[in-house]
């Protein structure tokens, strides 16, 4: 067994044992191979300029161990982008030291659900790419509310 499978099998077996979790969650990466989105539907990616997801892949993917949940697939809006830099945190601005330029009006970006939560309920949610959002986002979000926001 390769190393990286073996990973792979740990994070399998401790998401499956993960009381934080539910098994409704978990059928989106149960298999690292196969990522799905809110409507069932194999992941599509996100964006890859800028280079979106927690693990910088392109997609929304969740492999278990993103504690930020960065699960939703949105295009940023300037409302949203002020919005999230009074909650503390500024997505505008650049962090050349972290390799980022900062995202602009239009950008498509991989969003943490419970900001994207937030942002719904202070009327500011951002528009959403369902097919390349994963199926994780339903912890925290209802999937009316991210259809009613859906890019069409």
């Amino acid at each position: 067994m390769t190393l990286s499978r073996y990973l792979a099998r740990a994070r399998h077996l401790w998401a499956l044992t993960s009381p934080d979790i539910s098994h409704r969650a978990l059928q989106g990466y149960r298999d690292p191979m196969s990522q799905r989105n809110v409507l069932g539907g194999e992941l599509a990616s996100c964006s890859f300029d800028p280079m979106t997801g927690y693990y910088r892949t392109g997609c929304c993917e969740s492999r278990g161990d993103d504690p930020g949940v960065h699960v939703v697939c949105v295009r940023v809006t300037e409302d949203f982008l002020a919005f999230s830099q009074g909650q503390g945190n500024d997505l505008s601005t650049p962090m050349p030291q972290y390799g980022f330029a900062g995202l602009k009006d239009g950008d498509q970006w991989c969003l943490c659900a419970s900001r994207w939560q937030e942002a719904f309920e202070a009327g500011v949610a951002p528009k959403v790419v369902l097919e390349a959002t994963h199926m994780l986002a339903l912890e925290f979000c209802n999937l009316a509310d991210l259809r009613a926001h859906a890019i069409s």
